[in-house]
Order: structure tokens, then C-alpha cells, then sequence
């Protein structure tokens, strides 16, 4: 049951790896390529998970359809991948907007949908155990709407989810916030957006820093238009933030306050270029290492704690360096490799890098 990484492109390609075709690398450097992609396509998509775990492939119809990794054809780093029409039965007009790697279908867990209109629900995930050949109405849809990113999530859990223009809001996962709902529904509002802002990512942070948070606000509130001071020796989880033009930060999730559903947020990053965004906003914890591709299909690998550690009102740190045409199109965090091989590797690659 190996850890592998799925890429599916823009045109619907797609392909597994094992994660270990990507060694560790010192942050900054170009990466390598992880796909051969046609000069008119783009990987779209990018997961980690295991051999045996069950992806399910959810449609920007509100469609999900499920596929065991192991199924998914390997490939090397080179190859373009197989058409995913091959594996699934989705129709031409209908797209995957997300990728969600399930190894158990628990009682005790949900599915968080959110569109792009910004309604989100959560669904018992013991709903979606028997997904049929040809798919699976996930969720309601309004007209001109689409369904763009699910994960999993517990009661106990909370949720964050980023703009494109640098805001994020952070709110609980439980009833009150969010009341389960059956899958042929539509949901609720989950974020205010000021005019051309859009909805780039959600995630969750587990129900322990959750309670934290929550136990922060209510003894120190602290006005957004001050910039918190980061404590050294904060051993996260953080916030990832990932910028399109290759910047990027870890943020204390303690900067985050929780708030109410539906409000504007707080503001996550201060771009360096008018013309920069914010592509990826994540939870990412020290053991982790953190995978960037690139709309040309360059991957990068690193660990995750090796990017500065600053403020929600910081501009960040360069993570990768991009060819003027490229920009940063997915984020993925993998399990660390041993600490001693991640040295080694990050040793072998800062030599070669001074070599070239």
C-alpha cells in the first residue's frame, strides 16, 4: 500500500506515481519536470494518497464517481498519462473540479462541498459507500454554478477558505455553522467576496486547534489592522500560503480567529505584484512536506516547515522559481520522508544546483 501522487490534467489526463519519484529539494529551485503536457494543456489536479485507498472524482455538475488508485495506470514522470474517459463513464460536457483519497467509509466523518458560487455543505460520508458505475449526485446545483472543492471532515473539525485576493475565513464544521444535509442539496453561503474576488481553496483543521483557536479569541482579541507578532519555536500546525507567482509563508493557525459563516474574513497575505493572487491556503504540520506543480507540469518537493514562518500582513518568501509564461497551479502536502534522507536529499540537490 504504497504513497503515490495522481496528476489529472486540464484535458482530462491522468496518471499515478509513487511519491518517491520526487526527492526533497532546497526551497527556491525550479523543480522537475512530473508531467509531459501539451502546450495547450495544464495539470489541473494533483493528490496524494495510497495504492488501496478509494479516490472519488467529483464533476463541476455536482457529480461524484469512485475509482480505486491502485486502477489508475502508473506512469513515469515523462509520460502524458491515460485519458480518464477510459476509467470513468463522464460525459464530454462535464469536468472533475476535485479529488478526494478515502481509505474507510467511517460514520464519524463528513464530506465539506463548496462552489464557486460559495455555497458549502457537509454530507455523511457513509453516503457515498455505494457510488454506482456511472456516478453519483453529490450535491444540487443552481443554474450556472459548479461544484469546485471537497474534503473530509469531523463534527469537532473547522474550516478554512481562501479568496484569491489574499482573505480568508475560518469557521466551525459543527451543527451550528453547518448542519448535515442530505446529497441532493444545495447548501449554504460560505463567504462574502468584494467585487473580483473569487473563491480559490478550502481546507480543515482538526477539531484539537480548533479548540485552541477558540480559547485564543475569547481571552486576547486582536484588531486585523495590527500585525500579530509570530512566536519563535511554534511547532504548528500553520496556514500555507501560496501565491501564483511562486511566493509563499507559513501563518500561525492561531491568526486565524474563528468566526461566523458567511462574513468577509481576515486577510491572509500582502502580495508583492498587483497581478500575483493567492492559488493555494492550506493546513500543513511539521511533519509534512509540501509538493508544488506548475501549470507547464513542474513539480518541486520540499519540507513544508523549510518556508519562513510569518504574519497573516506578510508578503511571503519565494518557493519556487518560475519561467515568466509559468505560474503555480496546485498544492499537495505528502507525508515526510525520514529526516536524515530529506537532509541528504536537500544536501544532493543544493550540490548539483551549485554545479550547474
Amino acid at each position: 500500500n504504497e504513497a503515490a501522487v495522481i496528476l489529472l490534467t486540464e484535458q482530462g489526463y491522468i496518471k499515478r506515481m509513487p511519491v518517491d519519484s520526487f526527492e526533497a529539494q532546497r526551497r527556491a529551485t525550479r523543480g522537475r519536470a512530473g508531467a509531459k503536457i501539451k502546450e495547450d494543456d495544464a495539470v489541473e489536479h494533483f493528490l496524494t494518497c495510497c495504492d488501496h485507498d478509494n479516490v472519488l472524482f467529483f464533476s463541476d455538475r455536482g457529480v461524484v464517481y469512485s475509482l480505486s488508485a491502485y486502477k489508475i495506470p502508473t506512469a513515469s514522470r515523462q509520460a502524458r498519462g491515460v485519458p480518464i474517459v477510459q476509467m470513468l463513464p463522464i460525459p464530454r460536457e462535464e469536468r472533475i473540479t476535485s479529488m478526494v483519497a478515502v481509505s474507510e467509509f467511517t460514520d464519524d466523518e463528513y464530506l465539506v462541498m463548496l462552489t464557486r458560487e460559495g455555497y458549502i455543505k457537509k454530507t455523511a460520508l457513509s453516503a457515498f459507500s455505494n457510488i454506482r458505475t456511472n456516478g453519483l449526485i453529490a450535491i444540487s446545483l443552481a443554474d450556472g454554478d459548479q461544484l469546485r472543492w471537497v474534503r473530509l471532515a469531523k463534527q469537532e473539525d473547522s474550516i478554512i477558505i481562501g479568496s484569491s485576493r489574499g482573505m480568508a475565513i475560518h469557521f466551525k464544521a459543527d451543527d451550528t455553522q453547518l448542519r448535515p444535509l442530505g446529497r441532493a442539496t444545495r447548501g449554504v453561503k460560505a463567504m462574502k467576496l468584494r467585487d473580483r474576488d473569487e473563491l480559490i481553496s478550502m481546507d480543515i483543521l482538526p477539531a484539537l486547534i480548533a479548540a485552541n483557536i477558540a480559547a485564543t479569541e475569547e481571552e486576547e482579541e486582536v484588531e486585523d489592522a495590527v500585525e500579530e507578532e509570530v512566536a519563535e519555536g511554534d511547532e504548528g500546525p500553520w496556514i500555507l500560503a501560496i501565491t501564483s507567482k511562486g511566493f509563499g509563508k507559513r501563518i500561525p493557525v492561531t491568526q486565524f480567529r474563528l468566526q461566523k459563516r458567511a462574513g468577509l474574513g481576515l486577510r491572509a497575505i500582502k502580495f508583492r505584484s498587483e497581478v500575483d493572487c493567492l492559488v493555494g491556503l492550506q493546513v500543513v504540520h511539521a511533519d509534512e512536506e509540501l509538493m508544488l506543480i506548475t501549470n507547464r507540469g513542474i513539480i518541486i518537493r520540499q519540507a513544508a516547515d523549510a518556508i519562513s514562518l510569518q504574519s497573516r500582513m506578510a508578503t511571503g518568501v519565494r518557493v519556487q522559481r518560475l519561467d515568466s509564461d509559468d505560474a503555480i497551479a496546485a498544492v499537495a502536502l505528502v507525508p515526510a520522508s525520514g529526516e536524515e534522507d530529506l537532509e541528504e536529499m536537500m544536501e544532493e540537490d543544493l550540490d548539483s544546483s551549485e554545479e550547474e
